[in-house]
């Protein structure tokens, strides 16, 4: 019969057998595994295998990916590989004394491997996947998993991974990047997590207790500064029952000003503190918001400084200040002009996009059609003259021409008839007298 889990990528001579008495009598366990393998007993001999496995973390470092490699591949003949595997994996997250400096990439390179002699359907992938995530986490080595992260998707369709299981790995991702502070990645993998609840879960204790986590995440961030996927998601949008404070916080962040942030602040006195909530990066966060708002509202395209510094509520000195940051944060684009003291606006992000931004969008493009129209009416009156002019020019030139040929062509002209009709009749006369030219004959010789 087949192997269950037929390995790839290795290359052993032996049957099942010899490759396990080889192994054992590498680990000093031979005499008891020899009698389990006369009986037949597969499992009982790897079971052998892998609790003296341990002894491995104490060999040459020459021989630990070959000798972990063959454990493997003995374990991927049983039916119950995932079990083995599973303690293989552990083992492989302790010390290895052997090897003190290279132990860390020395396991990792032997949990890669066990990773890639599985086929890619393989389920029991998924479970050697987590253990490398554990891994990286503990070793603070999250670089380390992102080549995984671009194919994850993909492999978790080929295991038929169940949604409890996305989740799990989602938010196991999304800590591990959060303590790489990768706070852009934690964010959009605990979305993930948000995404794998149906619509009757979205009330539990679970999806709540995501979602919550997601929104504290999302405006910690000093790179979120769209809250609109998080707002739509159900398992946030029931939070407006189960955690009313944050859900308002969080419509703050996603649809208003400082001004109101402010009202909140007042409203439920001492509620961001209480929470532990960065009372600086929220204050700063929403500031920069409502300079991005400002900026999207702005027909004109320049924002006076004193405007600026009325709705950030900050002095003309920070102003400058602000504007680089903004421009930082990749939330507005354009440039000062100190001389003018405004802000010329060339590009902004709109924070919501709904009836009112179609509102401004639409008396911003009819104030561009305006200027446009005038612009343009501008340029014809222009052309206009310009061709105007060009035919005064011409008549002008035409004119000089004109009055050129009066006082000089006409006269000339008839003096040149006189001398003409004189020459013409004096060559008449002068062959009358002579009379018509005999020709020559040979006569006259």
């Amino acid at each position: 019969m087949a192997a269950p889990h037929q390995p790839q990528l290795v290359f052993v001579d032996g049957s099942f057998e010899e490759l396990a008495q080889e192994m054992a009598n590498f680990l000093n366990v031979g005499d008891d595994v020899k009698a389990l393998i006369e009986k037949q007993q597969k499992d009982e001999v790897l079971k052998k295998l892998v609790i003296a496995s341990t002894a491995l973390h104490s060999i040459p470092e020459k021989e630990f990916a070959g000798a972990y490699n063959l454990l493997v591949y003995l374990i991927l003949q049983s039916e119950n590989a995932t079990m083995f595997l599973s303690r293989v994996c552990d083992n492989l997250t302790k010390p290895i004394t052997s090897s003190p400096l290279s132990g860390p990439g020395l396991a990792l390179n032997t949990l890669t491997t066990i990773f890639n002699m599985l086929k890619p359907d393989d389920e029991l992938r998924y479970n050697v996947f987590m253990a490398i995530l554990r891994f990286l986490k503990s070793h603070g080595m999250f670089e380390n998993l992102k080549p995984y992260l671009k194919s994850l998707e993909d492999w978790m369709d080929d295991w038929e991974t169940e949604s409890d299981d996305r989740r799990q790995t989602y938010e196991a991702i999304a800590e591990t990047a959060r303590e790489a502070g990768d706070s852009y990645t934690s964010y959009q993998y605990i979305l993930k997590a948000l995404r794998t609840f149906e619509d009757d879960e979205v009330k539990s204790e679970a999806a709540q207790k995501i979602a919550l986590r997601a929104l504290k995440t999302a405006l910690l961030s000093p790179t979120q500064y769209d809250f609109q996927d998080l707002l739509s998601a159900p398992c946030v949008q029931a939070l407006a029952e189960t955690q009313p404070v944050y859900f308002e916080l969080l419509t703050v962040f996603a649809e208003k000003d400082l001004e109101d942030y402010n009202e909140f602040r007042e409203e439920h006195e001492g509620f961001v503190e209480k929470e532990h909530l960065d009372v600086e990066k929220l204050q700063t966060k929403m500031r920069l918001l409502t300079f991005a708002s400002l900026a999207a509202r702005t027909q004109t395209r320049e924002i006076p400084y004193d405007e600026i510094s009325q709705a950030l509520q900050i002095s003309m000195e920070e102003v400058e200040l602000w504007i680089i940051d903004v421009i930082r944060a990749q939330l507005v684009e354009g440039r000062m002009s100190q001389q003018k003291k405004v802000f010329l606006v060339h590009r902004t992000t709109y924070r919501v996009f709904g009836e009112k931004q179609w509102r401004q969008l639409g008396d911003l493009v009819d104030t561009w059609r305006d200027t446009l129209t005038k612009v343009a009416s501008t340029l014809r009156k222009e052309q206009a003259g310009l061709e105007a002019q060009k035919k005064r020019d011409l008549e002008e030139a035409e004119r000089k021409l004109a009055n050129t040929g009066i006082s000089s062509g006409p006269g000339e002209r008839r003096r040149g008839g006189e001398r003409g009709e004189r020459g013409e009749r004096g060559e008449r006369g002068e062959r009358s007298e002579r009379g018509p030219r005999k020709e020559r004959t040979d006569d006259d010789d």
